[in-house]
């Protein structure tokens, strides 16, 4: 304003000199505008900057929180009835509320967060409120979805959550499971009703006609970047593109538990979406989907992009080497196959046995479980070698054979059959087919001795490589482990997104496998059936020795004599040489 006064006095002294009057005038102009410019700067710092929508867009946002963001949608349709507002992040969380300042009971804080807005009469806009509760910028996407009065109302009787109405989908992993849950939906009404009420169990006016279908999206295997999981989200936002591109698993009741349990895919990319659809009226609505990697990307250990712990990396890379060496020549060094199948039996059993009873930590149990596994192979390489039992030898590895092939059975789809959520059915299922292995490679000794090389010899090899790289094919095994361990996994769905990397593993699973059985079995086909045991052999030796009198070790004393002889020639002294008879005369 000072600058203001000074230019209005120079021109009252300067105002017959015309030839500066138009200067003077156009550097007041500046002036002003350059005033106003920055006090319109300092004032936009106070005011949330305000994002218009339109409905089913999306919108890429940032929001910070010293920047709020102020989502406003105008011009919304008269039939339209209900309105959800939701965002989506990677990792950090958002606070998404209907005031400016948010209350536990008006907003809600997560990465994959949602509102309902129940519209009145005549109401044609609405705004919520956006702001990052870290104080780190947040960077997601967002989008408005309408519904109309026949619809159904996400989470409309919630009777758990802070949130009248809510449309979220809650999220919780461990290292075994992950469980969605969410409130149970109300059927729509139109704009100045009130809702219907809840606890009605006949009628249209009821909730319970209401199914809920759970949906499953995997993105792609080992890609964490953010871009990635922006466009995939969009995939699983609304009705019809959940239907069109994610995996519907379930049909829930409005009698059943609103809650489902999956099996954790620790660095897998997951998305969760729930349609709930109202028979009656043949509509439906979506709830806020929800995602996870079962793994946190803010850890400074172990986090998302550093799953592999070296620990495991050394187990799993000395397994591998292990295991290609017996795919290709197991049965022919017999002894180094039973080291390996003793050892994988007894550290399988033992993992499991401390895992349950003891809270060491993962690094601890991992070696105990390779000490014990050394212990194993080696008691077995001696049971062989002493007593030369070739049906002990062969069912160790048969049971071996047979749990990979039992796991292989679960893995598929038939795995997620309702009847085997029974612990009971399960075990007895998995153990019928584990122990039927065993007794065919008795049958046949040789043949499935070389397949057991080749089937589990393979399978190690691709778990060295997931210590590297991530591939499903790891949840062959994993699953049976967790179920083993886990008491509540029994209800959890093992669905396993099968992806570019899994066919090549697999492939590469089937060459190993096949190859190493050829070649085993060609290099063996004129070779007995089976190795003798070293101390059979030496025993037998022995006892041909005692009875053929035409083999010259026959007349060879026996090693008692032998050493006896020796240690007396040791104090034996010698006699000087030379003539000891008297000479003749």
């Amino acid at each position: 304003m000072i600058l203001f006064y000074f230019t209005n006095a120079i021109m009252q002294v300067k105002e017959k000199q015309s030839g500066l009057r138009k200067s003077i005038h156009l550097l007041n102009n500046f002036i002003l505008m350059s005033i106003v410019v920055s006090w319109d700067g300092v004032m936009a710092q106070n005011v949330p900057g305000k994002v218009k929508f339109s409905l089913g867009r999306f919108q890429n946002l940032s929001v910070t929180q010293n920047f709020p963001v102020e989502a406003v949608l105008t011009r919304i349709p008269g039939d339209i009835t209900h309105i959800i507002f939701q965002f989506h992040s990677q990792y950090r969380n958002a606070t998404i509320s209907y005031d400016q300042a948010p209350t536990p009971n008006t907003s809600l804080t997560a990465h994959d967060a949602g509102l309902v807005s129940t519209l009145r009469l005549q109401q044609s806009s609405l705004q919520w409120y956006m702001e990052s509760p870290e104080g780190k910028p947040v960077s997601g996407m967002a989008v408005i979805l309408p519904y109309k009065a026949r619809d159904p109302v996400p989470g409309g009787c919630n009777l758990e959550y802070n949130l009248d109405t809510e449309p979220n989908i809650y999220l919780h992993y461990n290292l075994f499971e992950t469980i969605i849950r969410f409130a149970p939906a109300n059927i729509g009404y139109a704009r100045g009703q009130t809702a219907p009420p809840c606890d009605v169990s006949s009628g249209q006016t009821s909730r319970k006609p209401l199914e809920y279908d759970v949906y499953q999206y995997f993105l792609p295997e080992g890609d964490l970047s953010e871009q990635v999981f922006i466009g995939h989200i969009q995939k699983m936002a609304d009705i019809h593109k959940v239907v069109a591109n994610g995996k519907k698993l379930m049909t829930l009741s409005s009698n059943d538990q609103p809650m489902v349990s999956f099996s954790s895919l620790p660095g897998q990319g997951v998305i969760y979406s729930i349609i709930v659809r109202d028979p009656v009226f043949n509509t439906s609505a979506s709830y806020v989907p929800v995602h996870t990697y079962a793994c946190s990307f803010t850890s400074t250990l172990d986090n998302c992009y550093t799953l592999g712990k070296i620990s495991t990396k050394v187990f799993f890379t000395i397994a591998g080497m292990a295991g290609l060496f017996i795919c290709f020549f197991g049965h022919r060094f017999f002894k180094s196959e039973l080291f390996c199948m003793g050892f994988i039996f007894t550290a399988f059993l033992f993992f499991m046995l401390i895992t349950r009873t003891t809270p060491l930590s993962y690094d601890m149990r991992l070696s105990l479980t390779a000490l014990m596994g050394v212990v194993g192979g080696v008691l077995l390489v001696l049971c062989w070698w002493r007593f030369g039992s070739h049906l002990l030898s062969i069912l160790i590895v048969g049971l071996v054979l047979g749990f990979l092939f039992s796991s292989m059975f679960f893995f598929t789809p038939i795995g997620d059959f309702e009847v085997f959520h029974s612990d009971v059915v399960f075990w007895l299922t998995f153990t019928s087919i584990a122990l039927v292995v065993p007794l065919i490679c008795v049958r046949f000794p040789r043949e499935g001795n070389i397949t057991a090389c080749g089937v589990v010899g393979g399978y190690t090899v691709i778990l060295a490589v997931n210590s590297y790289t991530y591939t499903s094919l790891t949840y062959i095994t994993l699953d049976i482990l967790k179920r083993a361990l886990n008491n509540n996994f029994s209800k959890a769905f093992t669905n396993i997104p099968f992806q570019g990397i899994d066919f090549i593993m697999f492939t590469v699973w089937a060459v190993l496998t096949v190859s190493g059985m050829v070649l085993q079995l060609y290099r063996e086909r004129t070779r007995p059936v089976f190795h003798r045991s070293p101390y059979m052999m030496w025993k037998q030796e022995r006892e041909r020795r005692k009875t053929n009198i035409l083999d010259p070790s026959y007349h060879v004393p026996p090693l008692r004599t032998r050493l006896k002889s020796r240690v007396e020639e040791m104090f034996r002294k010698e006699e000087p040489a030379g003539e000891r008879t008297p000479l003749l005369l």
